[in-house]
């Protein structure tokens, strides 16, 4: 499956976006526990990583840089 299949299929990309959702809302859960500066960081930096990856489909479309 290509990436412009997997973002232009709503039932596939719906899924993806759920998924990506749900492990966002995990790490903001752990972040709340964590006194280590660097696992904080390490943290929101795969937050970061998961939100960008929402927006595949706009950067696979060209319609987002």
């Amino acid at each position: 499956m290509s990436l412009k299949q997997l973002v232009n299929t709503p039932a596939i990309y719906d899924a993806f976006t759920e998924h990506l959702e749900t492990e966002i809302q995990k790490y903001y859960k752990s972040l709340d526990s964590m006194s280590d500066t660097v696992l904080i960081y390490r943290t929101q930096g795969a937050i970061q990583v998961l939100k960008r990856l929402k927006q595949l489909r706009e950067t696979v479309n060209g319609k987002h840089s």
